[in-house]
């Protein structure tokens, strides 16, 4: 067996020994239940919070509409280039696109469902002749954020702007008026 055949041949039995564990994808119903909670408060409430804390979080809002309950942010955009890459006239971006439906259930109980996803979006062209470019293309690749910390860590942050929200409104002096 010549060199290069050892070499393939021990490269497949080392990889047939890697185990590769992959967290099983949840249901609808499972992403569901961590993406939404529900708040005894009224709906102009939550609604100012969540958007208090998506721009806590260095969000910019892009859309926001009290009447739907519906709320779109997006993260700055970061440079996630590598050197290879850019050798080849690549250049990617990453962004994280956010969304909360706040919907009221009844009087003083709304829930809220957040949504989150990362976003690359590619860029290139291949090298051509005397500076032109052969090829050039883009394209945009989503990929839905399904840890369930991420949310929890939002609703900790949102239920911390009520409680803040809550408080200021008790101790206004419109509050207390008769």
């Amino acid at each position: 067996m010549n060199t290069r055949g050892m070499a393939l041949l021990c490269m497949t039995a080392c990889l047939g020994g890697c185990a590769t564990t992959t967290a099983p994808t949840p249901t609808p119903l499972q992403i569901q239940a961590f993406q939404s909670k529900g708040y005894e408060s009224g709906k102009s409430m939550v609604f100012g919070s969540v958007m208090s804390v998506f721009q806590d979080l260095g969000y910019i809002i892009d859309s926001a509409d009290k009447d739907t309950g519906f709320i779109t942010a997006s993260s700055p955009s970061t440079d996630k280039t590598n050197l290879l890459d850019a050798l080849g006239g690549v250049s990617t971006t990453a962004q994280t696109r956010a969304t909360a439906f706040i919907e009221e259930i009844r009087p003083d109980f709304v829930t809220v469902r957040l949504n989150f996803v990362d976003t690359r979006h590619i860029s290139g062209g291949g090298g051509g002749f005397g500076g032109t470019s052969v090829y050039a293309s883009t394209g945009q690749h989503d990929k839905p954020i399904l840890d369930p910390k991420t949310y929890q860590i939002a609703f900790d942050k949102i239920d911390a702007a009520i409680f803040v929200r809550t408080g200021m409104r008790a101790q206004s002096p419109t509050a207390s008026a008769p």
